[in-house]
C-alpha cells in the first residue's frame, strides 16, 4: 500500500516544471535556428549526405545495443576527423550562409524602424538604358553579362576587369558586348549611374541543381548573386533569351516589361515597392 511519501514523491516526479519568460525566449530562438539551419541545408550537399549520416548513427547505436566495444572504440577516436571533414567539404556553403548572415543587416533593420531613408539606387534613365541594351542584344544574339550592385560592394570583382566609369548608355553596353571587342569577354558591373568596370571575372556557382544546358555565363551570374545582393542580367549568346539571376536563384526566359519591374524593384524609389525577393522565391532555377 502507498503510504503518502510515495504518492507526494511520485507527483513531484511527474510534475511540470514552472516556465520563466526566459525560457520562453529560449525554446522561440533554438526553434527559429534548427528551422533555418534545415533550410540552409535543404540548398546544400548537407541534404544529401544526411541518408549516409542516419545510416550511420543508425550502426552506432546497435553497436551500443549490442556492446560492440571495438567498433565503439574506432568510432570514438574517428569522430573528431569526422566533424572536420564534415566542415572541409562544406566550407563553400559555410563561407555563403555566413555571407548572407552578414548581408542581412539585422541589427540596422531592427533599430531604423520609423526613420528609413531611402536612397535612390540609380535613375529612371539608367534603367529605361539596361533594358533597351538588353532587348536590342537580345534579338541578335550577343551573349552579355551585367552586374548592378546593391549594398554589397563589388570591389574585388571590379579588380579583375578594366576601368570605365562611364554613364550607362544603352550604346555603350551594346559595344562592350560587341562581338570580336577587347571588353566584350567577361562581365559589366554597374553603380549607380555608371558601368565602372567591364571583362570582370566572377565567380561560378556550384550548384548542382543548375541545368546542364546552362553555360559558363548563367553559372557565373548566379555565382555573383549567391556570393553578394546583387542582381546580375544574363543575355545568352545561343538563344536571345535574358534571365535574372538574384540570390542564388535564375529567372529564365524574362520579356522587357518582367525585366523594368525587376529592375524598378532594384531601384528603392517608393516604400510601397514590393522587395525584390518577392519575385524569386518559389524555385532555385525557373523556367
Amino acid at each position: 500500500m502507498k503510504t503518502v511519501q510515495d504518492l507526494f514523491d511520485y507527483n513531484r516526479a511527474f510534475r511540470i516544471p514552472s516556465m520563466r519568460i526566459s525560457d520562453i525566449l529560449e525554446i522561440v530562438i533554438i526553434a527559429f535556428l534548427v528551422y533555418h539551419v534545415l533550410l540552409w541545408a535543404k540548398k546544400t550537399r548537407l541534404w544529401s549526405m544526411l541518408k549516409g549520416i542516419i545510416v550511420i548513427i543508425i550502426f552506432i547505436l546497435l553497436a551500443v545495443l549490442f556492446n560492440m566495444n571495438t567498433i565503439l572504440w574506432i568510432v570514438e577516436r574517428f569522430l573528431s576527423i569526422t566533424i572536420i571533414a564534415v566542415v572541409v567539404i562544406l566550407q563553400p556553403e559555410l563561407r555563403r550562409a555566413l555571407e548572407e548572415l552578414g548581408r542581412k543587416n539585422i541589427f540596422s533593420n531592427l533599430f531604423s524602424i520609423g526613420d528609413v531613408k531611402f536612397q535612390e539606387r540609380f535613375s529612371d534613365k539608367t534603367l529605361n538604358e539596361i533594358v533597351r541594351a538588353c532587348v536590342e542584344m537580345s534579338k541578335v544574339r550577343t551573349g552579355a553579362l551585367i552586374v548592378i550592385q546593391q549594398n554589397y560592394p563589388l570591389t574585388e570583382y571590379e579588380r579583375t576587369g578594366i576601368d570605365v566609369d562611364g554613364i550607362v548608355t544603352s550604346q555603350l553596353l551594346i559595344n562592350i558586348f560587341e562581338h570580336n571587342t577587347p571588353l566584350h569577354d567577361g562581365a559589366v558591373i554597374i553603380r549607380g549611374d555608371r558601368v565602372t568596370s567591364a571583362t570582370c571575372y566572377l565567380p561560378l556557382s556550384d550548384n548542382m541543381g543548375i541545368g546542364k544546358e546552362l553555360g559558363t555565363r548563367h553559372r557565373a551570374g548566379i555565382g555573383v548573386s549567391e556570393a553578394t545582393d546583387s542582381l546580375t542580367i544574363i543575355v545568352s549568346e545561343e538563344t536571345g533569351k535574358i534571365s535574372i539571376a538574384y540570390d542564388g536563384e535564375l529567372d529564365k526566359s524574362v520579356d522587357s516589361e518582367r525585366l523594368r519591374a525587376r529592375l524598378k524593384s532594384l531601384q528603392n524609389k517608393h516604400t510601397e515597392e514590393a522587395p525584390i525577393k518577392h519575385f524569386a522565391r518559389k524555385a532555385r532555377v525557373r523556367k
